[in-house]
């Protein structure tokens, strides 16, 4: 019996009997052509690089050789280094509503490098990994334009050229745990969806952006850390890992992208944040025939001290023009959040990944010491369902951003004496709408459009977004 199996059994959770009559219903709408098609592109699909140094879906399949005519990327693959190439292009553009209408072309070219110790050292589960972002934009699209908080297009960053992850690992217990060591993300591990990575908004969640210090540990910056990872079964693992607790360092300026402007402060003075998170999977594996589903459970804990968004240090109200200004601190942040993945329809031969799939992150923090106290996304996604085009994805995602009751009273504060602008600050939703075509392996072209209310929890401010992105992976 499967260790996820096991734990509903002991919850007393049924399986929901109605899975397959809506497999079979969607079966019925299905082709034939279609479930052929998703069999085939399961069984090309890689895992890790390839002998001849690419990783799949990789333009270099659609090019003379490979795109290596001198033998080199294989050559340097067989001794343990590897490399990708991934440039992603957005060109959105504000039609309606937020601060401004316009448009804005933004690129981020990114450079993976890896490397295995074992081939000439003989060093067993030894990987050395680093990538670096060249970023470039002619004005910055959710700041500038919508002027909301939620992620609008993940890539968008300040222009620069700025080191990301650096870090070695050592796995042992027979490649069933982990240790990383270095600079980190922890958007890479934790707090994410795999099925939510087709969403030009998909992202480190609001909450941790606004709530840890210069945005946490997260595109596009990272931070020296450690993490540990545990897999005691197939379907279950453990991740534990603490991060220096402010990647950029306390202002000034105000923007932490400019404090830590090309990735190389390795700051470790700061007091750490630890975030913990178990990962349960059903049916993932290659072989697996039922409908997959996944659970992530997660804590974060920064030791720091936080300002109180409402009260000040001497009792009265940070709002108050006679009071002192200077906010109440408080001893320690934290949150809580959970990520659920179900799969609806899964095509026969399919990953789990394919067909119909449910995805959502849910999100809470104290209300007195953070600007956001809740937050939930999810959405829908339609895997390898277009006949012909067994590779094209389509979807809906949200996003709910929740200012903290703390944040409110502030702002109910000001206006009630007098120096508010006469907003209180409620909520900012999202909605994206997102086609996802595969021109040729490595290669994706994605329309889309976004829909934004409340921006920056102003009632008053909607915004209408549309755009393309296109990305390529060599």
């Amino acid at each position: 019996m499967r260790l996820w199996e096991s734990i509903a059994g002991r919850l007393g959770c049924r399986r929901p009997a109605a899975r397959q009559g809506a497999a079979a219903g969607l079966v019925l709408i299905t082709t034939a052509a279609v479930a052929t098609a998703a069999a085939a592109t399961a069984a090309a699909a890689q895992e890790g690089p390839t002998p001849g140094g690419w990783t799949a879906p990789s333009i270099a399949t659609s090019l003379p050789a490979n795109g290596d005519p001198t033998g080199a990327r294989a050559w340097l693959a067989a001794r343990g280094l590897t490399f990708n190439l991934i440039y992603t292009n957005d060109l959105l553009s504000n039609i309606k509503g937020g601060l401004r209408t316009g448009t804005v072309d933004q690129g981020k070219l990114e450079l993976q490098v890896s490397y295995d110790f074992e081939p000439l050292t003989g060093w067993k589960g030894l990987t050395f990994y680093t990538d670096a972002y060249q970023i470039h934009d002619t004005g910055r699209f959710r700041r500038d334009y919508v002027g909301g908080v939620n992620t609008i297009a993940a890539i968008e960053a300040m222009p620069t050229t700025r080191l990301a992850e650096l870090w070695l690992q050592q796995s042992f217990l027979g490649e069933t745990a982990s240790l990383r060591v270095g600079q980190l993300a922890a958007d890479v591990e934790f707090f994410y969806s795999s099925l939510s990575f087709m969403f030009l908004q998909s992202d480190w969640p609001t909450i941790t952006a606004l709530n840890q210090p210069s945005g946490g540990p997260a595109y596009p910056l990272a931070t020296p850390g450690i993490r540990l990872k545990v897999d005691p079964h197939e379907d279950l693992s453990v991740l534990v890992a603490v991060f220096n607790g402010d990647p950029a360092g306390p202002p000034p300026p105000a923007d932490e992208q400019i404090r830590n402007r090309y990735g190389v402060n390795f700051r470790v003075q700061d007091p750490p944040l630890i975030i913990g998170e178990a990962q349960l999977r059903r049916n993932h594996g290659r072989d697996d025939a039922g409908l997959a589903a996944g659970l992530k459970l997660g804590v974060w804990s920064h030791m720091g001290e936080f300002d109180d968004w409402r009260l000040a240090a001497d009792g009265t109200l940070l709002a108050d023009p006679n009071g002192s200004g200077i906010a109440l601190r408080h001893r320690g942040n934290w949150g809580v959040y959970a990520v659920v993945e179900q799969q609806l329809y899964r095509p026969k031969g399919g990953t789990w990944d394919s067909g119909v799939s449910l995805f959502g992150r849910v999100s809470a923090s104290p209300s007195d010491r953070n600007p956001v106290d809740f937050y939930v996304d999810g959405g829908i996604v339609f895997a390898g369902l277009v006949p012909g085009r067994p590779d094209d994805k389509f979807g809906a995602s949200a996003i709910y951003t929740r200012f903290s009751d703390a944040l409110r009273a502030y702002d109910r504060d000001a206006i009630a004496l007098g120096g508010g602008t006469g907003v209180v600050r409620d909520f900012e939703a999202n909605l994206e709408l997102n086609y996802t075509a595969q021109i040729v392996p490595g290669w994706l072209v994605q329309p889309v459009l976004t829909r934004v209310w409340h921006a920056a929890g102003d009632p008053r401010r909607n915004a209408l977004v549309t755009g393309l992105r296109s990305m390529w992976q060599f």
